[in-house]
Order: C-alpha cells, then sequence, then structure tokens
C-alpha cells in the first residue's frame, strides 16, 4: 500500500464458513448486533429502507443478501463513504451457511493506519460473530463497551492486561482459563493475537480491544446474555478495574 494520506478507496473483503443456517447468519447481522459487535437499530427490510446510523439499504433479500450504504459518514473525519456487504449461501443441505463479507469506502486522512486498523478489527469481529451464532444466538445481549485511562496508549498496555487478567503469554486458544478481573471468573480463552483478546464464558463474551496499536486506548466490550444483568454494574466493576491496573482513580 503506497503511504499518503490522501484520500483514496479501501475494500476488506473476507470469507467464512459458520454452523449455522443462512437465516441464523442473517438475522444476527441484521437484528443481534449487539451480541456480537454493538446495539443497531434493525435496517428497514425493503431496499431504500434505512439503515443503521443513517444508512440506505441497498440490498435486501433474505437470508442471502444484505448491503448498506452511508455516502457521508458524521461524526468520523477520517472517511466520507462507508458500505458493508454480506452475501450468505447455504453448505451441508442448508445445516451450515458461507458468508462473504465485504467493508468498503473511502478514507480521506491517515489512510495506512486507518485500514490496518479496520482490516484487523475485521477480523475480531467476525470471530465474534462465530461465537455470538455458535453458542449464544438468538438470546438479545445486554451491552456495554468502555475505554482505559489514558496510560492505556501505553505501546505494551494490552499486554498489561493481559498480565492483569492472568493471561501468560504462551495461552493457546481454547485454554479453560482462571481469569483475575473485577472478580475471578472461568473463562475458554476464544481469541488471541497481538491485538486482540476474547474470552467466552456460559454468561457472555469479553473483549479486549488492543487499540492502542493504532494510537488509541485499549478497550472493552461486553456482551452478556444472562436475562435480567445489570449490565451498567458491570460495566462500572470493569471500568474500575481497568483504570486500577493502570494506576489511575
Amino acid at each position: 500500500m503506497p503511504k499518503d494520506d490522501k484520500a483514496r478507496e479501501f475494500e476488506i473483503a473476507r470469507e467464512f464458513e459458520v454452523d449455522a443456517t443462512p437465516e441464523e447468519v442473517f438475522r444476527a447481522v441484521t437484528a443481534g448486533t449487539d451480541g456480537y459487535l454493538w446495539p443497531m437499530e434493525p435496517p428497514e427490510p425493503r431496499v431504500g429502507g434505512r439503515g443503521p446510523f443513517g444508512s440506505l439499504v441497498t440490498a435486501w433479500d433474505p437470508p442471502h443478501r444484505y448491503t448498506n450504504l452511508v455516502e457521508n459518514v458524521e461524526d468520523i473525519a477520517v472517511q466520507t463513504r462507508n458500505q458493508l456487504d454480506y452475501t450468505i449461501e447455504a453448505r451441508d443441505g442448508g445445516k451450515r451457511a458461507w458468508v462473504r463479507y465485504v467493508h468498503s469506502g473511502i478514507f480521506v486522512d491517515d489512510w495506512d493506519n486507518q485500514y490496518d486498523g479496520a482490516a484487523k478489527h475485521t477480523d475480531f469481529y467476525l470471530h465474534t460473530l462465530r461465537e455470538y451464532i455458535t453458542h449464544f444466538a438468538p438470546r438479545p445481549a445486554a451491552f456495554a463497551t468502555f475505554d482505559g485511562p489514558e496510560a492505556a496508549k501505553g505501546a505494551d498496555a494490552l499486554e498489561v492486561v493481559a498480565r492483569a487478567l492472568g493471561i501468560g503469554p504462551d495461552a493457546a486458544v481454547g485454554t479453560e482459563l482462571k481469569v483475575h478481573g473485577p472478580d475471578e471468573f472461568d473463562a475458554v480463552l476464544d481469541y488471541r493475537d497481538p491485538y486482540f483478546i476474547g474470552l467466552r464464558t456460559d454468561r457472555g463474551l469479553t473483549r479486549i480491544f488492543g487499540r492502542n496499536h493504532w494510537g488509541h486506548t485499549v478497550g472493552i466490550s461486553l456482551h452478556d446474555f444472562t436475562p435480567g444483568t445489570k449490565i451498567e454494574e458491570c460495566e462500572a466493576e470493569w471500568q474500575g478495574w481497568l483504570n486500577k491496573v493502570f494506576n489511575q482513580p
């Protein structure tokens, strides 16, 4: 990729299969986004309908195709166009689904950094989508997301959090762990690379984002599928824990 800050297009394409029907996948990406991404207003079920965050539905063929487009992205200074496209096909007689996901648009500033961050986040979000569909869908999620203090921008910030959680550098994906967060709990390490950590419990998914690699602070998202969860209390406990990890009040 050439290194300049001029506005130009980008495209991030991924394909994967998942143990779910096309109908289950389609529901997840249109009406279940709180389970793997963040809560969004479901799209109007028609071409030309209103999609999340002011987008326009440009393709609607359930359960096989869904596309939304935003021409002028509000509140994102580095981007002017954003399109999300999902193509879903049945496999194994409809018991499995093949998914092609394409995120495209225009970055207008800091192109290399923005592209790298978006591409790596895509892999993590799509993994979380598969975790949600496989283990929790169609249950609704209580969702919270928050960031660490300024000190969580450091080059080793994600590793600092991993050590505080009790996740060693050699812990393999699939390992069952005793995690030391706001309280001690059992979890499966479902994702681990230099940029992200994913934990799965019986009640939900904890996602840890090493956004320090792109000039931001480490962030955490909680997807809790337990009925009656008081997510605000969970968020406050985790926020206090994260601040304490970086010696902040």
